[in-house]
């Protein structure tokens, strides 16, 4: 009986079914994208030979309409009972401590949370409740995005703020836990987790984190998901007294109360598209920069020396570095950001090798690429160099874990 995994954006879902015994093994994984608009499901599965895809319209005018299409795709006859349901919350608020079960007083701590995530807590909230109602007698938990980083010492995690403040759980906690858990246990197969590590993971939401013997102990994000480097639609990093100018000046206009006003433009209208004009689409910006976009050139500019000073910064608090990885959409799949993010950084041991890097991507998930950079003569990595390497982020993976973890606990 497998469990089943659920990730849900602002417009999609992402899934994954695993088999429990004899041990955690993959079966599928797909999304639904485009949700509200020109829907399409795309599944990969295993099959006798191998892994096979299919991509097909759809129509999901709503997340409810999709997470019907999914378990419509997941009750064949060759699918089997599902026995779990694991989901990926971003923020669990100050009173959830790690992944457990969904209860009721678990549901009314993921509402109150709202304000920590607002792009992302109410889509995962609506989706859990309607995989309870359609799977009532089954089972199912929440896997948090801040677990991982409850490691982080208080000097890294405490905000200078009155006591009061921090009373009401105003501190850092830190996102994109589940990636970084499921790179430590990547490594672990691999060949070992480095000693000192710092892992990017770089998609529409970005983050750096430092990483010591496989623990965190800083990340860039803090209270939010909204905090720290730039990102697709989000501008990291801020002076907080121009959330003050902003709310005083810069929203008067606006038609909702001015916090609202400014939650949204930091939420959803700032970071690269904000810069460059475009979609949040990297792809697409480095195309304008190619083409002379000079806005588009400026955003990239400002997103790369925003990664690379957090790195830097990560190297020194870990009194150097064993290795860097880059994970997430753009930390896979764009050399060009690989290469300009490490670039000047050769004096703390940090470079790439070009034909590596740029070398064209097998297809095969899963798969931990070291683009090191390596001596010419020899082909051997340089002495005293930082392991350069990109992994997937493989969050579900991670979730599959600690629902069969739990579920062993619960008999």
């Amino acid at each position: 009986m497998p469990i089943l995994v659920l990730n849900s954006g602002s417009s999609s879902l992402k899934f994954s079914l695993y088999d429990r015994l004899p041990a955690l093994e993959f079966i599928l994984e797909g999304e639904v994208s485009g949700v509200g608009g020109d829907a399409t499901i795309e599944i990969l599965a295993r099959g006798g030979s191998g892994l096979g895809m299919r991509r097909e319209p759809a129509k999901a005018g709503s997340l409810y309409d999709a997470l019907a299409l999914v378990f419509d795709h997941l009750s064949g006859p060759m699918v089997p009972e599902i026995e779990a349901i694991g989901y990926r919350v971003v923020h669990p608020g100050p009173h959830l401590q790690g992944h457990q079960r969904i209860t009721a007083s678990v549901l009314k701590e993921l509402e109150a949370a709202t304000p920590f995530a607002p792009l992302h807590d109410p889509p995962a909230r609506q989706l859990i409740q309607l995989g309870m109602q359609r799977y009532a007698r089954v089972p199912q938990f929440a896997c948090f995005d801040t677990v991982f980083h409850q490691t982080m010492p208080p000097e890294a995690s405490t905000y200078a703020l009155p006591e009061a403040v921090r009373a009401q759980g105003v501190r850092r906690y830190g996102f994109h836990g589940l990636s970084c858990e499921s790179i430590v246990a990547q490594l672990e197969v691999y060949g070992g987790v480095p000693k000192r590590m710092v892992i990017a993971h770089l998609g529409s939401g970005c983050s750096v984190t430092t990483v010591l013997d496989g623990k965190s102990i800083d990340t860039t994000m803090g209270l939010t998901p909204t905090g720290g480097v730039v990102m697709g639609t989000r501008p990291g990093d801020v002076d907080p007294g121009l959330m003050l100018y902003l709310e005083r000046h810069a929203v008067e206009d606006h038609e909702t109360d001015p916090a609202s006003a400014v939650e949204y433009m930091l939420n959803h209208n700032a970071g690269i598209v904000a810069l460059s004009g475009q979609p949040n689409d990297l792809r697409k910006v480095r195309w304008a920069a190619a083409g002379g976009d000079a806005k588009a050139q400026l955003a990239l500019a400002v997103f790369v020396h925003s990664v690379k000073k957090a790195v830097g910064a990560a190297c020194f608090v870990l009194g150097g570095l064993d290795a860097l990885v880059f994970t997430g959409g753009i930390g896979e799949h764009d050399a060009a950001t690989r290469a300009e993010v490490v670039a000047g950084l050769g004096a703390l041991g940090i470079a790439l090798d070009s034909q590596k890097n740029e070398a064209p991507e097998t297809g095969q998930g899963g798969t931990v690429r070291d683009i090191t950079a390596s001596n010419g003569a020899t082909g051997k990595t340089i002495a005293g160099a930082a392991s350069m390497l990109v992994l997937p982020a493989q969050e579900d993976w991670v979730i599959a874990r600690h629902v069969d973890r739990m579920l062993h606990e619960a008999t």
